[in-house]
């Protein structure tokens, strides 16, 4: 089939319509999207560029995501630290409270002060100190000389003997029932060899049960309890920094920057805190159940400043991964973005450009048709 032939005004005029249509096409499409690269089509090296950081911005956006839900599974552990430490604080004032109500079972403290685990004094070698509680006896026997921590120990180590030794603060040895039995301190040690220590040989009579103390060790084990109930319930997404877990934060898209958070086991066992013992009826198990309080409230301060570091590095990275996604998405933007006032100016200067176009083809075609009429 013959193609049809155009005079060359009316192409030239036909082309110039076309390419003022195309023009328009791309103006009313960068409006549209606002975008003036829209596709490697329209500039190759500009849509690759705009891509990459495009998509880096997406990577770090999903990174993003997991750095804040490790920030508040930080922030819940803290939270849980907390409420933890409110228990063992509680615990300690029950043990004070224990401690403040005097013990009623027999008791014998030593004349003796200014002692100390290390102080030694002469026993001729062999001889022994011996403690009784009706039943069951400890005996230290002597080398050639007697620690005080030699008593203590001997009389603490000794299993099932109802009695337990300590230092009180001054320094003298104290002997105490842990329930309504005696106390007898004997052994073939001389007189002069005990008083050394401030003791003397004898029977201290059997005393009686504090129920107020026996009630605070109930209590005691009480809250020791919710402890470890409080640890096994702190887990937040999955995560229970309490109770051994640990958390491992990726700070970048290829997971060469991160951060390893090590939980901790902060059930009373984990933290130190023995049952009370004895029904908290000496001194001596009291004051040990108090020592071991301070120990772990030590241990939970030292963790919270531990978690509220992490916790500040991970806002930190949050915040950066935050403005650096922005950033990167700006600069693709940069790159790909239209005017919109420029791209609005275009947009008449073509609409009036179409209508000459659709003028001057018109007036081609007139031309034409005023040459066929010369042929009437």
């Amino acid at each position: 089939m013959s193609s049809v032939i155009l005079s060359s005004s009316i192409r030239s005029s036909l082309y110039s319509l076309q390419q003022t249509n195309d023009l328009l096409t791309t103006t009313q499409n960068r409006l549209a999207t606002g975008k003036k690269v829209n596709s490697a089509n329209d500039n190759a090296s500009v849509f690759f560029a705009a891509s990459a950081l495009s998509d880096r911005a997406t990577d770090l956006n999903r990174v993003f995501d997991g750095v804040v839900a490790a920030g508040k599974i930080l922030s819940s552990s803290n939270e849980s630290l907390s409420s933890i430490r409110n228990l063992v604080q509680s615990a300690q004032a029950t043990a004070n409270s224990a401690l403040a109500s005097a013990s009623t079972t027999a008791k014998r403290t030593g004349t003796v002060s200014g002692l100390t685990g290390a102080s030694s004094f002469a026993v001729v070698s062999a001889r022994t100190i011996t403690v009784n509680d009706g039943v069951t006896t400890a005996t230290i026997t002597s080398a050639g000389a007697v620690t005080t921590q030699q008593i203590i120990d001997g009389v603490n180590n000794t299993a099932n003997l109802r009695v337990k030794a300590s230092l009180t603060a001054d320094g003298k040895i104290q002997l105490e029932a842990t329930s309504t039995n005696s106390i007898v301190l004997g052994g073939t040690a001389t007189a002069p060899e005990l008083t050394q220590f401030g003791l003397s040989a004898g029977t201290t009579v059997a005393g009686t049960l504090n129920t107020s103390r026996s009630a605070f060790a109930t209590q005691f084990d009480s809250i020791r309890s919710q402890v470890d109930q409080l640890a096994r319930d702190a887990t937040f997404n999955g995560v229970n920094l309490l109770n051994g877990g640990s958390l491992t934060v990726l700070f970048n898209e290829t997971s060469t920057s991160s951060l390893a958070v090590s939980g901790v086991t902060n059930t009373a066992a984990g933290l130190g805190i023995a049952a009370s013992a004895n029904t908290f009826q000496t001194d001596k198990d009291i004051n040990d159940a108090l020592t071991a309080l301070t120990n772990s409230l030590n241990t939970l301060r030292s963790q919270a400043s531990l978690f509220s570091t992490n916790n500040d590095i991970i806002s930190t990275r949050r915040d950066f991964t935050k403005g650096l996604v922005a950033a990167l998405n700006a600069a693709s933007d940069s790159l790909v973005a239209a005017d919109s006032n420029e791209e609005g100016a275009n947009l008449l200067a073509l609409q009036t450009r179409q209508q000459l176009s659709s003028t001057a083809l018109s007036l081609a075609s007139q031309a034409d048709q005023s040459v066929l009429r010369l042929f009437r």
